[in-house]
């Protein structure tokens, strides 16, 4: 009875989001109100096999038939691809005659795209010089496909206005179906919480907030009955995704949110890039494990592995070559053990008062390190480990060398503010930062590089396009973000066996073109201490909910390691961990439980960052792995029924206490799935952890 009215009440709220300030607090609120209309976030899944988890054969063909049809074959075959574009007045779908489809031989697998066959389909349009490019890949033992368009203008004058460029334009077919979002990052006690909504037939529209996931992650599970999808968009600026139920099935759009404009001869521009996964069965939790399958195989640099660093230099260091090499050199033998890289964040160039009136001087301050920072990478080496240095390259700052280059140039920097936005779109500022940036990194010795990025790009993109690109809406972020990822890429192969940490004010920018060049090793600024260096509140109970939450859509993620107690090391227990004190017990303590955080996730009990309830999540595969059991400081009850998932129904399970080994049972694998383990948690707070593995 309440439904229509909540729906219409979060179309209404949807709307106001859509006119309100891009970056604004009230846009996030507006977004928040808007999604709980019609969802929860404290609800179970169901049980689900080792068998059920296992991607089918099935799946791989509805994966294969989806992609020949909708995408591959799409338009030759007389099918409206899954994407679209409307040029001058007309909408590529629905005037298939006017452009002419050919399709590129399929590559062998991984020849393009790790575990991929990658295709090349040309749409030539016959009344203009607009040549479309699909590239377009199928990873049929992950039943996922994925693809980009590529629109260049080929002719000798200027385009007809190219708008509503959709990565996709698509109807999936789903019964029923349930939608599975998540919160972005905001840096609050709530980021990335997920949630579980119907799907109405007004559009629910999630978009990033000025350039940055503040709002929502680019992350979608559509749960039908019996069929499902988990819908990936890659793009590292203002997206926009919808979504809505219609006669044939779910209606899903995805694109850059603002683009209309014609494009110069030569001129080449990007949708986003567009993945997704096939499962059957009914149970949201296949897909997100499909999803994290499909990114450990296919989408992670392989430079990803789980690690842990120790941190040198936090932000506003002032110590010297000989203070950072004697903090190296004092690590134990016993705790170096468990470092794999030595970390230095802002503050080692030039600057005046703080850390950030001097990004734009990607060179090592000389009054404190005359020799670059190479003395102190070579440190590191020696130990066999290696060195993070942390870089904003994005942000420059006036009176600094990036910022008195820039002024030479057209187009170089886009100004609003304190905070000058670099213009990667523009070419030869990309190139030229690339250069710049590259060079600082082999003269350091970086091996590890931190890319930060602390403000909002959209309102500097807009202001771009009308000084700088006539006026062509969506121009400038087009090719900033295109030009990102070549950076990025750049600088992947100027340093071999490079590791990028992506961060964006914490984990402002997760999205799939991110994942395949980096991870988040610092996810949420919610984890920075206070002014006076005390704890957020609930700080440790969020990292726990941020974890729950985040495992979901992305297997590695980082966050600080708290060791003033056992409850506080345990909560940061993570794929990727910084510390600046470590205890020799409590660092190398739960690697191999990091190591299950890889494998296949299914939560147990949500309690978001509620003192009063208990948070609960399970890491593994059907072999071995582990259960995590937060019991938080203001829960009454000692009693827990701990009931697994994943596990082979027909074998037999050991299960024991990971602090107490005597402690241990055997039990079926249907009867841990149905029945669980009542447990008795007699201390508060307390973090236990069960063990299990296969008999």
């Amino acid at each position: 009875m309440f439904k229509p009215i909540l729906c219409i009440f979060q179309a209404i709220l949807f709307l106001i989001s859509s006119f309100s300030v891009s970056d604004s607090a009230f846009k996030r609120n507006v977004d928040k109100k808007a999604i709980q209309q019609t969802s929860i976030t404290d609800f179970t899944f169901d049980i689900i096999t080792a068998e059920e988890i296992k991607v089918s054969e099935s799946e791989k063909k509805l994966c294969r038939e989806w992609f020949d049809k909708n995408i591959r074959f799409a338009g030759s075959n007389g099918e409206k691809p899954a994407y679209n574009l409307t040029l001058g007045s007309k909408k590529l779908s629905e005037n298939l005659e006017d452009w002419t489809f050919s399709v590129g031989e399929e590559s062998e697998v991984g020849e393009v795209y790790k575990g991929g066959k990658t295709s090349y389909i040309d749409a030539v349009s016959k009344k203009s010089g607009i040549v479309l490019r699909i590239e377009a890949t199928i990873y049929e033992d992950n039943a996922t496909c994925e693809w980009t368009l590529y629109a260049v203008n080929n002719g000798k004058t200027n385009s007809p206005i190219i708008k509503n460029f959709c990565g996709a334009d698509m109807t999936l077919k789903a019964e029923n179906a349930e939608l599975y979002v998540s919160h972005g990052s905001p840096s609050e006690a709530d980021d990335f919480e997920l949630y579980k909504s119907f799907i109405n037939v007004f559009p629910m529209k999630f978009t990033a907030n000025g350039g940055r996931n503040c709002s929502f992650m680019p992350f979608f599970n559509i749960c039908g009955d019996d069929l499902g999808y988990m819908l990936s968009v890659g793009w590292t600026g203002q997206w926009f995704t919808s979504i809505a139920k219609s006669q044939k099935g779910i209606s899903v759009k995805a694109k850059q949110e603002s683009f209309k404009a014609y494009l110069e001869p030569g001129e080449e521009i990007r949708s986003p890039l567009i993945a997704l996964s096939f499962y059957e069965g009914g149970n949201a939790l296949k897909g997100f494990n499909t999803l994290r399958n499909w990114e450990m195989d296919c989408v992670y640099p392989e430079s990803v592995e789980v690690s842990s660093s120790y941190v040198i230099a936090n932000e506003i260091s002032t110590k010297n070559t000989e203070e950072l090499i004697a903090e190296v050199n004092k690590v134990k033998p016993e705790i170096l053990e468990n470092v794999n890289f030595f970390w230095m964040d802002a503050g080692w160039y030039k600057y005046t008062e703080a850390w950030y009136d001097g990004v734009g001087n990607w060179i090592a301050d000389t009054e404190r390190f005359p020799d670059t920072l190479k003395p102190v990478s070579d440190a590191i080496t020696k130990k066999g480990k290696k060195f993070l240095l942390w870089f904003e390259p994005e942000r420059v700052r006036e009176n600094t060398i990036l910022y008195n280059e820039a002024i030479k140039h057209n187009a170089w920097i886009i100004a609003d503010g304190n905070n000058l936005l670099w213009n990667l779109g523009d070419r030869d500022a990309c190139d030229f930062i690339s250069d710049y940036i590259a060079e600082a990194m082999v003269t350091n010795g970086v091996s590890v590089y931190r890319q930060d990025f602390n403000f909002d790009p959209l309102d500097y993109w807009e202001k771009a396009d009308k000084e700088f690109y006539n006026g062509r809406k969506g121009i400038c972020e087009n090719h900033y973000i295109t030009n990102l990822y070549k950076y990025l890429d750049r600088l992947l192969s100027t340093v071999d066996g490079l590791l990028i940490d992506n961060c964006a004010s914490g984990g402002r920018r997760l999205d799939l073109e991110m994942t395949r060049r980096s991870v988040p090793l610092w996810r949420s600024d919610y984890n920075c201490g206070n002014a006076d260096s005390s704890l957020k509140d609930f700080v440790l109970e969020a990292t726990q909910a941020m974890t729950y939450s985040l495992s979901f859509w992305q297997p590695y993620s980082g966050a600080n390691r708290y060791f003033h107690s056992e409850y506080a090391s345990r909560s940061a227990i993570l794929t990727y961990q910084s510390v600046y004190e470590p205890s020799v017990e409590e660092f190398s303590k739960y690697k191999q439980i990091s190591q299950y955080m890889t494998k296949n996730y299914y939560p147990i009990v949500y309690g978001g960052y509620d003192i009063t309830k208990y948070l609960a999540m399970q890491f593994g595969d059907e072999a071995e792995g582990a259960a995590i059991i937060y019991k938080r400081e203001s829960i009454e009850s000692d009693e827990f029924l701990l009931t697994f998932n994943g596990l082979d129904e027909n074998k037999t399970y050991k299960v024991w206490n990971f602090d107490n080994t005597n402690e241990s049972y055997k039990f079926n694998g249907r009867e841990l799935m149905e029945n669980g383990i009542k447990l008795n948690i007699s201390e508060t707070p307390k973090v236990f952890i069960a063990m299990y593995s296969e008999v």
